[in-house]
C-alpha cells in the first residue's frame, strides 16, 4: 500500500475589507443575489457572482421548486447564464454566499457535488482556474481553482480508452 498525502492553498480573510477590491465587490454582489433568491421551502438563500475575462459580472441565486430537485442552485444559475449570454469568454472568479434568517451563517459557503463538477466544466473548457471565494461570517476563504473542492474530479481527457 501506498499512501497519498494531498495539500492546497486556501487564503482565509476574516473579513471584506481584507480582501482585493475585485473580490470584495464580488461578495457584494453575491450577497445582494442571495437576498433576491426564491427559497420558500429552505430558508436558506444562496447567491453567486461570476468575474468574466471580459470585465462583465454575472449574478445568480437559487431557485427552489416544491418539485424538489427541480429547483437550481445559484452557482450554476450564474455560471449557466454567464456561458449562454458569453459562450466564448473565460471564467475568472466565482463568489459564493449564503443567508439564513437573512443573516450570513458562521460556517463559509460551500458549492454542492454537482456545482463543484459544473466549475470543473468551465474550468476545462477555459484551460485556466477560476478563483472561488467562499463567503461566512467567521471567514472568506479564496482557492485557485476548483481541485482544492474537487480533487478526484472527472476530466474528459481522462475519460478516454486506450486501444
Amino acid at each position: 500500500m501506498k499512501e497519498i498525502q494531498l495539500e492546497y492553498k486556501v487564503r482565509s480573510y476574516q473579513s471584506l475589507d481584507e480582501l482585493p477590491e475585485i473580490s470584495r465587490e464580488l461578495i457584494l454582489m453575491a450577497r445582494e443575489a442571495a437576498r433576491r433568491a426564491y427559497a420558500p421551502y429552505s430558508g436558506y438563500r444562496v447567491g453567486a457572482a461570476v468575474l468574466l475575462e471580459n470585465g462583465e459580472f454575472i449574478t445568480g441565486n437559487n431557485q427552489e421548486n416544491a418539485a424538489y430537485p427541480s429547483g437550481l442552485c445559484a452557482e450554476r444559475t450564474a455560471l449557466f447564464y454567464a456561458s449562454s449570454k458569453y459562450p466564448d469568454v473565460a471564467i475568472l472568479a466565482l463568489a459564493v454566499t449564503a443567508l439564513s434568517n437573512d443573516r450570513l451563517p458562521e460556517a463559509f459557503a460551500k458549492p454542492c457535488g454537482g456545482c463543484r463538477q459544473v466549475i470543473a466544466e468551465y474550468e476545462d473548457r477555459s484551460g485556466k482556474p477560476i478563483e472561488i471565494i467562499l463567503d461566512g461570517s467567521s471567514a472568506i476563504l479564496v482557492m485557485e481553482g476548483i481541485d482544492t473542492l474537487l480533487p478526484f474530479r472527472f476530466k474528459k481527457e481522462e475519460m478516454s480508452v486506450k486501444k
